[in-house]
């Protein structure tokens, strides 16, 4: 849980070391292979849950890292993101599933599924919100848990799931009363092998691509009641706070990639020449990368401003919005600045630059579109 400090024993410099090196060591160096392949990078994964780097922001007490801030966790996610977005969204894949276990959980409920997360090999994870017809109006899910014999039903179809395909565990938000859009959403958590667990298929993306995104269906699949996560009807009460979190984490992740976009940007702008000078000395390549800097080096004091809001238990909805934006259009916009300095040599597959620009698309939609967020923050000027 996001707390009001960070947990004194942390050492987060060496954390933040152990990031940057990683992020250049491991990531970097085959983000072109697993965006070509789109194959699961698990041997990445499985390197940086060696070193602590799936779990630092899970609580100690079940084998995580005990790293309570979320101001301290983003500085940590925008080294990793500097690395690669997708990777880092592969190795991050435990605290977001985390996410509504520690907001709604028991503690015997946590005791079963967080030290799992910890491990050498942490399973693979997934959180089912989006259906096929409500995607930003989440209270609106019509996938229906009703109550059977000590537990529930669940039916309906879920999509644009991170890790769906291939997902071991599974918090999926359902209703238990249709029709009755907030109050009834309810959170579960399914296991792979629970009959009527249906994953896949796999769909195709225009970037962030080695992070796999999928369909889930569920049909009459059978849950016990101890896998409630809540009580009935908490579920969106949970789903929001994961929401405000998980934007905030998501900006700082933006900013790590437009940081890399825009370095190799400036690296280029300082080595390639024309008409005899470098092409850094001209205004409409160096203004360009000039507001890329502004609009990054703006998202980030925004994205330390919610996140420290949410340090000190104050409300941070609307802020972890504006961070979110400002951040995700940030990237887009250092991504793009990236292949328009880079010309023809930003375009080609084997540069870093175009990839990099369909990631950063993807987070201008995913957690609250940037239409969701301009309402949002519209919504908090007239509250």
């Amino acid at each position: 849980m996001v707390q009001s400090a960070p947990t004194p024993t942390v050492d987060l410099d060496a954390l933040r070391a152990t990031a940057q090196a990683f992020a250049r060591d491991e990531m970097r160096p085959v983000a072109l292979r697993y965006d070509e392949t789109e194959e699961y990078p698990l041997d990445v994964l499985r390197r940086a849950a060696g070193l602590g780097l799936t779990c630092y922001d899970l609580p100690a007490e079940h084998g995580g890292g005990g790293v309570e801030s979320l101001r301290d966790r983003c500085e940590v996610i925008e080294e990793l993101a500097w690395g690669d977005s997708p990777i880092f969204w592969v190795i991050a894949q435990g605290g977001f599933f985390a996410g509504p276990l520690l907001a709604l959980g028991s503690e015997e409920q946590k005791r079963r599924w967080l030290p799992p997360l910890c491990s050498a090999e942490p399973p693979a994870c997934a959180v089912a919100i989006t259906e096929p017809e409500h995607g930003s109006d989440a209270a609106a899910i019509e996938t229906t848990a009703a109550r059977h014999d000590g537990g529930y039903v669940l039916n309906g179809r879920k999509t644009f799931i991170g890790n769906g395909h291939i997902a071991d565990l599974c918090i999926v938000f359902a209703t238990v009363e249709p029709g009755s859009r907030s109050r009834g959403i309810t959170a579960f958590l399914v296991e792979q092998g629970d009959e009527g667990f249906v994953r896949g298929p796999r769909l195709p993306k225009m970037g962030s691509r080695c992070y796999p995104a999928a369909e889930v269906a569920f049909e009459d699949c059978f849950v016990a009641e101890d896998r409630r996560l809540g009580g009935e009807g908490e579920g969106f009460r949970g789903l929001m706070w994961v929401f405000d979190v998980a934007r905030v984490q998501l900006a700082a992740g933006a900013v790590g990639l437009g940081r890399a976009a825009l370095e190799l940007a400036v690296e280029h702008a300082k080595e390639r020449e024309a008409f005899g000078r470098p092409i850094h000395e001209f205004q409409a390549v160096s203004f360009r990368l000039a507001d890329a800097k502004l609009k990054l080096d703006q998202a980030r004091l925004m994205t330390r401003r919610a996140a420290d809001l949410a340090d000190e238990g104050q409300p941070f909805s609307t802020e972890a919005a504006m961070a979110k934006l400002a951040a995700s259009e940030a990237s887009v916009f250092a991504t793009s600045a990236a292949v328009m300095t880079l010309g023809g040599a930003g375009y080609i597959r084997d540069s870093l630059a175009q990839k990099w620009y369909r990631d950063a698309k993807l987070d201008e939609i995913w957690d609250g579109t940037s239409d969701i967020m301009r309402l949002l923050i519209a919504r908090s000027l007239f509250a």
